[in-house]
């Protein structure tokens, strides 16, 4: 495999990596404020931790966003 070719797919990789990770952090966000919201506390905070979480989740994708775009401008 080509020099050239094995850095299109490292960077194919790369990209891919951000959607997953983008995704994956809201729903994990997500995940943990449901489940404490559900069976921690027994419904007694529904919505506030799903939502509180959710939020936290989003910035976590953001985050890593920022980072990434920032190493890629870097290069």
């Amino acid at each position: 495999m080509s020099n050239e070719r094995r850095k299109m797919f490292r960077e194919l990789a790369s990209y891919s990596q951000v959607g997953m990770t983008f995704v994956f952090s809201i729903f994990i966000g997500l995940g943990i404020g449901w489940y404490l919201d559900h069976k921690v506390f027994d419904g007694r905070t529904v919505p506030y931790l799903t939502f509180l979480f959710l939020g936290i989740g989003i910035v976590a994708g953001f985050k890593h966003l920022w980072d990434v775009s920032r190493k890629i401008s870097d290069e």
